[in-house]
């Protein structure tokens, strides 16, 4: 079985995903995810030379420390780096970094480091994702850019193009109502940590409901919403978005405190200015990728055995978020890094289509489905910026979630980090379910302020 995992990503990384239909897996396959894979459809036994062990259920069991609806705990806080990496000896794990990882240990050489933890194969869900999971592998398809016949799983668990991939990372499983209390930071060339957001969000997942699929799903998988109450130039500002399944439903909103209006964002989508982060990030590098598919050809390079930031609910400890924000990025002392196999999915930008990054490359979590990476090149070729997720382990959903997320810019020598719970009472919380008003441009407009 292994050597035939071997030979299908050999030939899948010949595949490019174009318009056309993709259906889904035949009844045969899909009974893999109840042997050799796991019930999200990540490779059940661990490496040949035991670096990655085998998944056995993930991390569901309550963590020392976690307070239901405040802060979070750390379940690995004793354990210590195996062993840290360098701009020394970055080129001995090469073949194991990102290219955006290795130019951050080139660029910042006196204070990047990747240390690099016991890999913990924590990923969970409840029953009924694996349930829907199981019956998306036959029954969901890519028809052009857009999904259809998935609902409450993974889409595609055992993918065979990118664009499966990628849709993968856009509906995984990350609960179905939670609220989260975030500061967000722009850091200057200069090296210096400037707030653009302090906020409450509020989100939804109508894709995941376990009674199932209501005669009336409209198709929206998101909505959030996230109201500021600082920076005090930004208090009062607000957000609403509702992602859908078809593109051309989706729909965005924000309140103006100086207007005392609510205005519909034109084209919220792709390299637009997200509003949520004063426009320092685009759309589609929210928590890596959320953008459209239909701006790229998304080709499926394959499966590796990757260094990437896991389990990193050692960055929640800290009651300040100046000691985890270091000059540039964040504090290496804080963040854990661990050996994974990741899908490596190729974007490049369609013909007849504009973005800044005409080439993109995203590193996503086999246990998982999330894009924990990603590197993009601008319009002269050259590598441009590092995407970057930090996960974290909530056995109370169960899952493993994204906490804090950013950019690196390596050309210009600046970044974003968004969503430090640092400050906060509580981290990221699962909460009973919000109305659907509330994530409405009349809800936000009853919530105005200032």
């Amino acid at each position: 079985m292994k050597r035939q995992l071997v030979t299908s990503a050999a030939c899948l990384a010949t595949l490019i995903a174009p318009s056309g239909v993709f259906a889904g897996v035949n009844a045969e396959d899909a009974a893999r995810l109840k042997t050799e894979l796991t019930p999200l459809g990540a490779e059940k036994a661990g490496n040949k030379d035991g670096t990655i062990p085998a998944w056995t259920g993930g991390y569901t069991t309550p963590i020392p420390g976690d307070k239901p609806g405040g802060r979070r705990g750390d379940p690995f806080k004793d354990e210590k780096p195996l062993y840290s990496i360098t701009a020394k000896t970055v080129d001995q794990y090469a073949d194991k970094l990102s290219d955006g990882t290795k130019a951050m240990l080139k660029k910042y050489p006196d204070s990047f480091r990747v240390d690099v933890y016991k890999t913990q194969r924590t990923a969970a869900a409840p029953q009924w994702v694996y349930d829907n999971t199981f019956k998306n592998a036959t029954r969901a398809k890519v028809n052009g850019d857009q999904i259809e016949g998935a609902y409450g799983g993974i889409p595609f668990p055992i993918p065979k193009v990118g664009a499966e991939v990628m849709w993968n990372h856009v509906l995984r499983w990350r609960g179905t109502s939670w609220q989260f209390q975030t500061n967000m930071y722009q850091l200057t060339v200069d090296g210096k940590a400037v707030m653009t957001t302090d906020g409450v969000g509020d989100s939804v997942a109508p894709y995941y409901q376990p009674e199932g699929p209501p005669d009336k799903w409209n198709g929206d998988f998101w909505l959030v919403r996230v109201v500021n109450s600082g920076p005090p130039i930004r208090a009062g500002e607000a957000i609403v978005g509702r992602e859908n399944v078809d593109y051309t439903k989706s729909q965005s909103w924000v309140y103006l405190t100086g207007q005392r209006r609510v205005r519909k964002l034109p084209n919220p989508c792709c390299d637009t200015p997200a509003p949520v982060t004063a426009g320092v990030m685009s759309l589609d590098e929210i928590e890596v990728f959320s953008g459209r598919l239909e701006q790229f050809d998304w080709k499926l390079i394959g499966k590796r055995e990757m260094i990437i930031p896991y389990n990193t609910n050692r960055l929640l400890q800290p009651t300040t978020d100046a000691e985890v924000l270091a000059a540039h990025h964040l504090a290496p002392s804080f963040m854990r890094w661990e050996l994974h196999r990741v899908w490596v999915v190729e974007a490049t930008l369609r013909e007849g289509k504009r973005h800044q990054a005409r080439k993109s490359r995203y590193y996503c979590d086999e246990d998982t489905w999330t894009c924990v990476l990603g590197d993009r090149w601008d319009a002269n070729g050259q590598l441009w910026k590092q995407l970057w997720a930090n996960t974290f382990v909530a056995p109370d959903l169960p899952g493993v979630l994204i906490g804090s997320f950013g950019f690196d810019d390596l050309l210009a020598g600046t970044g974003f980090v968004a969503n430090l719970y640092n400050q906060k009472k509580a981290h990221y919380s699962i909460v009973p379910q919000f109305s659907d008003g509330h994530f409405t441009p009349d809800g936000l407009a009853a919530g105005g302020a200032r």
